[in-house]
């Protein structure tokens, strides 16, 4: 049986970690240290995961580019024991950011989110239901103006009328901050010319 690159990485001392740039998530995302994470991914990650993945961000900070992550001594500052391979705490956090999708295997490491995106909404629906509230207040608090979306509109139309491609429109919206639900509607909307009040 062939291992995957994170299964072979683990069996190692250290692993590589590097950014994972995705233009379409990163204007939206959360920063890994943000309250949002603390109060909505740790429900999905899991505290270990977690934790681990604000370390992996932090030494991304002083080591932008990439840096070498020695497994055993990061599974001991977070209060775990290692040994190599899949059968600790340790590397089952590992596992777990890339099946949450914060994290990706590549060649010797894993490429990590600098920003996650918000929760999907079948990890919200089985939150507890106080946190689904949290979660519900958390996104009327952040919802885009009547002016916010006014200007959106305008500024998609514009882009439309000059050419540029609607995903460039929904891509340029999120970098604004627009919601994607809200961005992927008006440009699509402005594409085939019809109202954002229209139902």
């Amino acid at each position: 049986m062939s291992l995957t690159p994170l299964d072979a990485a683990i069996f190692e001392p250290s692993l590589i970690v590097v950014p994972w740039t995705d233009e379409l998530l990163d204007p939206i995302g959360f920063d890994p240290r943000s309250q949002y994470v603390e109060l909505f991914w740790l429900n999905v990650l899991g505290p270990t995961a977690t934790w681990l993945l604000r370390r992996m961000a932090n030494g991304l900070d002083e080591y932008p580019g990439g840096y070498e992550l020695d497994l055993a001594q990061t599974a001991r500052a977070l209060g775990l024991s290692y040994a190599p391979g899949n059968s600790n705490p340790f590397t089952r956090a590992l596992h777990r950011c890339v099946l949450f999708g914060v994290a990706q295997p590549i060649s010797g490491g894993l490429a990590i989110r600098r920003r996650l995106p918000p929760v999907a909404h079948r990890h919200i629906q089985r939150m507890p239901e106080h946190l689904r509230r949290a979660h519900a207040a958390w996104q009327r608090s952040a919802a885009p103006s009547a002016n916010d979306i006014d200007r959106a509109q305008i500024l998609s139309a514009a882009m439309l009328a000059v050419g540029d491609d609607p995903d460039v429109v929904e891509r340029q919206l999120l970098g604004l901050g627009v919601s994607p639900m809200t961005a992927n509607d008006l440009a699509r909307r402005a594409q085939s010319g019809v109202s954002p009040d229209a139902a």
